[in-house]
């Protein structure tokens, strides 16, 4: 099987869980205190000594044997890394090398944090905590439990609905508790929820795509083994209960009975049984749409399987031993795998309606195939979940109406959800729908915040959304290939001239040249231009891994730069990943020890952006830059495209500030381009749809991120892994 079969697509937007808040790390004697460099940037020129780049001319002709040799230069060391952590002998121990292996990543320049979701003022009808606020994995998406008011909730109540929730958390109280207190506060609840959405589902085959725009939609049409419920607290879905055994390699789950698979129009097509989630997992592996990577080296066989090492699927390690028990087999102890159960790669799939709809296993498998229809529209999928799809109209209205067959109907609060297409033109639109109720509600962009400030909604309704662990990225591309979308040749063409092209990508190639234009950006001022000033810096994130994803379980001992450092139990993973940067001398401050009250956090403050620092870092790449003949100054820049989306009033100003950003901290020696798209389809094109580096067609793309599937620091890290393993590796313009 080729690499490129072999390519995983996993995309943004499943999401996790922050971890508890951190116990102070307690230094043991004589041992190493690692503090951020605070040498004068004349001082680090003085002593910089110049490296030639990397010439790799020979592999003009072998794009595999390319992209191997440019991330072994850039990213060999964050690897070693990684795969130190995949042979710790505890978990700690995993988290502490997993935290360096991040430092290494972060310290590579190969991408600048930009966001976390949420962050930005709001109003809503919904209530607050009545979807799960668990943060890996599809569950946050999906919409059941939800409670709907009849009219915006104001500040007041909502945040006494918010501390009531902490209290009852874990109780199983919330839910009752708050049709309550909505009833006594005047509201009347509605068993209908409208949404905005932007992009339509490319596939109704939840196993063939972990594309958000995919999976956020098609997560309301089935029931997982195990569910999040709105107070996080995991209960059985389609697994009405299961065991361990007890060297950890065993999970064995009893299906529930009377459970129904039905067709769009609400027809019974068979019972759900065991079988179904082992036909799912055979479909995911041989689609290959971007899953199978979750389970590699985690089931027996998995791995196997898709490499074509092995071709009978009764040697993986998922089975059916009845109709109602379900048996997987772990190649060693995970102690994550049942937070993967949320994400649609354990999805079930009907067997015998998806060879009705010319479906076929294995070798046999052909999504090309005359006749084979699975997935193509709602009506081509079978149904075990809440909801079934009545209406898919593209770039319209996406409707889900509830399924009369499903086994929990009576615990569903809402009947019908609508989405509703919005294309982020009109930079007023969700708003003035949320206030027409047209939706639910709507964030509030610094138009949006204007208008509800002089219409005095913002005083009565406003609010300040959460934020999570999706991380939002600008990517750089290390060895570009498309100066043009792969899709239309046409469509956003890249100005630069041959000879700026070659410039610039030996430019990116260079990490001081990435970190002098991570350090150049003023992320606060970005990020103004969509949530306004006041709200600037909350949702700025400074990691890949949020900070305080994990903390160490118990007290663990790692070496930084040949140093013994001891952490102690409850140290959170963002102080090692700090103490890596500053051992090596790298200016970003990942995370902060006082922010969030104290707690530490590597969000809501600036910790990259410094104009010395970033001119420092240009001059250190100019100066290697210029053993191999490249001069950069005000007057022969290096040009870097940025697709915009000129569509938008907020990108294109967003963009703007970018590259005035750029410009003022570099003194002119860097331009930005940016790069028109008049519509978000063509910026899609350009950036979020490319499934192999040699299509991503940009210098920076700043419109895409991570959000993890279950609940270890491997969920994002491997996403950087080398030979088409890492989805986003192909943002760097390799694999």
């Amino acid at each position: 099987m080729s690499k490129m079969i072999k390519r995983v697509l996993a995309m943004v937007l499943a999401l996790c869980m922050i971890a508890s808040a951190a116990v102070s790390m307690v230094s043991c004697a004589n041992e190493p205190e690692f503090k951020p460099d605070d040498r004068d940037p004349s001082e680090v020129l003085a002593d910089y000594q110049p490296v030639a780049p990397k010439d790799y001319s020979q592999y003009a002709d072998d794009y595999d044997a390319l992209s191997e040799a440019i991330y072994n230069d850039v990213l060999g060391e964050f690897l070693s890394y990684y795969n130190k952590a995949q042979d710790a002998t505890t978990v700690s121990e995993r988290y502490a090398l997993m935290a360096i292996a991040e430092a290494k990543l972060l310290e590579s320049g190969i991408m600048l944090p930009l966001t976390s979701n949420g962050g930005n003022y709001a109003v809503s009808r919904v209530a607050p905590n009545t979807a799960t606020s668990v943060l890996w994995g599809n569950d946050s998406y999906r919409y059941h439990h939800v409670l709907v008011a009849d009219k915006f909730l104001t500040s007041e109540d909502r945040a006494e609905m918010k501390a009531k929730w902490s209290e009852l958390k874990g109780t199983g109280e919330y839910e009752a508790w708050a049709k309550k207190f909505l009833a006594d506060k005047g509201y009347t609840l509605s068993d209908s929820y409208a949404l905005g959405y932007s992009s339509d589902p490319q596939t109704w085959d939840i196993l063939a795509t972990s594309k958000a725009a995919d999976s956020e939609a098609i997560v309301n049409t089935y029931d997982g083994l195990v569910e999040y419920d709105m107070e996080n607290v995991m209960q059985p879905a389609l697994a009405e209960s299961w065991t361990v055994s007890e060297d950890g390699l065993t999970y064995t789950f009893k299906i529930r009975q009377g459970v129904k698979w039905v067709d769009a129009q609400g027809r019974e097509v068979a019972d759900v049984k065991a079988d179904d989630f082992v036909a799912g997992m055979q479909h995911m592996m041989d689609a290959m749409g971007g899953l199978g990577y979750l389970i590699e080296g985690i089931i027996v066989n998995a791995t196997e399987y898709m490499s074509g090492e092995v071709t009978d699927f009764s040697k993986v390690g998922v089975k059916a031993t009845d109709d109602y028990t379900l048996v997987y087999t772990l190649v060693a102890p995970t102690t994550y795998f049942m937070t993967m159960l949320g994400y649609n790669v354990f999805a079930p799939m009907s067997r015998s309606y998806y060879e009705s709809k010319g479906g076929k296993f294995g070798a046999e498998y052909n999504a090309e195939a005359e006749g084979y229809t699975y997935g193509k529209t709602p009506n081509d999928i079978a149904y075990c979940g809440p909801y079934t799809v009545t209406n898919a109209t593209a770039t319209n209205t996406i409707v889900f109406s509830a399924n009369p067959a499903y086994w929990n109907k009576d615990a569903i609060n809402v009947k019908t959800i609508t989405w509703l297409y919005n294309d982020g033109e009109d930079q007023l639109k969700a708003y003035n729908d949320a206030v027409n109720g047209v939706i639910a509600g709507a964030g509030l962009n610094a138009s949006a915040l204007k208008a509800a400030q002089q219409d005095g909604n913002f005083d009565k309704y406003g609010y300040v959304s959460g934020t999570d662990a999706t991380s939002y990225m600008a990517f750089y591309n290390l060895s570009r290939a498309a100066f043009a979308n792969f899709n239309d040749p046409t469509q956003v063409v890249s100005p630069q001239t041959e000879e700026q092209a070659a410039r610039t990508q030996k430019a990116m190639q260079n990490a001081h040249f990435r970190r002098a234009i991570s350090f150049a950006l003023d992320r606060g001022a970005y990020n103004a231009t969509t949530v306004g000033e006041d709200l600037k810096l909350t949702s700025l994130r400074n990691t890949y891994t949020p900070g305080t994803f994990v903390t160490l379980e118990e007290k663990t001992t790692v070496e930084i730069n040949g140093q013994k450092k001891t952490y102690e139990a409850g140290t959170p993973y963002g102080q090692i990943v700090q103490d890596q940067l500053n051992a090596d001398q790298v200016r970003i401050t990942a995370f902060d020890p006082a922010a969030d009250d104290g707690i530490g956090s590597s969000d809501g403050y600036d910790g990259w952006f410094n104009a010395e620092n970033a001119a420092m870092e240009l001059d250190m790449a100019i100066m290697d830059l210029a053993l191999a003949g490249i001069e950069i100054s005000a007057e022969n820049p290096i040009y870097l495209d940025l697709p915009t989306f000129t569509g938008s009033e907020i990108y294109k100003n967003r963009a703007a500030v970018y590259a005035k950003s750029i410009k003022d901290a570099l003194g002119g020696r860097v331009v930005i381009n940016m790069v028109e798209c008049p519509t978000s389809k063509e910026w899609y094109y350009a950036g979020y749809y490319p499934e192999i580096g040699s299509d991503s067609n940009y210098d920076i793309c700043d419109l895409s991120g991570w959000g993890p599937d279950y609940g270890d620091p491997q969920t994002y890290l491997n996403t950087m892994l080398p030979d088409y393993a890492g989805y986003m590796t192909k943002s760097l313009g390799i694999y």
